[in-house]
């Protein structure tokens, strides 16, 4: 497969990156800043130097078209401002779901957060955090022509991954491994049969493949 991850320098993103070429996928990342595209080089990924802030649809699409799945994996960071939660969170997770209806990539992963919700209440950052990633979760559910899965991590930790975790509707709080979520990623972006759904992930007692074939329904 021809993967392309928007946010491409994350932590998670870097993983996934990793998990997809070693097992022999084709992978781009897109990054807003040239000096990145070396760590991407070394997880085994084509860096893709675009500003998902400042970029049109069709500058996306194009570096979209050919590919079999693209993955939402951006974010705004834990340091910055409101501000930023809309224009990226939020505006650059739609801008990048329109380029896939336009370049025609109907699989479509995004990584949201436990908790999003457009209707949260709030003025404190992490509200405004928690709105951008429910208004964007909900703008890809209204996109017929995508095959989407949004997933839902618990709070994020560095901590060494088990390849064990909870992955349901449904979880209730926990945390959970980067390493572990980039896993369930690159599990999901290869199973079809769970577009459609949204899932919280947190750590558990069900190995990755288990845990991603069960809410697939196999």
């Amino acid at each position: 497969m021809r993967i392309v991850i928007a946010g491409g320098h994350g932590q998670i993103a870097l993983r996934l990156e990793r998990l997809l070429a070693a097992r022999g996928d084709e992978v781009a990342g897109i990054i807003r800043k040239a000096e990145q595209a070396d760590d991407l080089r070394e997880a085994g990924a084509e860096p893709v130097v675009l500003d998902l802030e400042s970029a049109s649809v069709e500058e996306v699409a194009e570096r979209l078209r050919g590919a079999d799945a693209a993955v939402f994996a951006a974010g705004a960071g834990p340091g910055s401002g409101a501000a930023r939660k809309d224009t990226v969170d939020k505006a650059a997770a739609i801008l990048f779901a329109d380029a896939a209806v336009r370049a025609g990539v109907r699989r479509f992963l995004i990584v949201s957060s436990m908790g999003a919700d457009a209707g949260h209440e709030g003025d404190e950052v992490f509200d405004v955090y928690l709105r951008a990633k429910g208004e964007a979760d909900a703008y890809v559910r209204s996109l017929d022509a995508l095959d989407w899965t949004i997933l839902r991590p618990g709070a994020l930790t560095d901590d060494a991954g088990k390849g064990l975790v909870r992955l349901e509707a449904h979880t209730g709080r926990g945390s959970v491994p980067r390493d572990d979520v980039a896993a369930v990623l690159a599990e999901l972006v290869d199973m079809p049969a769970t577009s459609g759904l949204t899932l919280e992930l947190i750590s558990g007692s069900a190995p990755v493949s288990v845990a991603v074939k069960s809410v697939a329904g196999n």
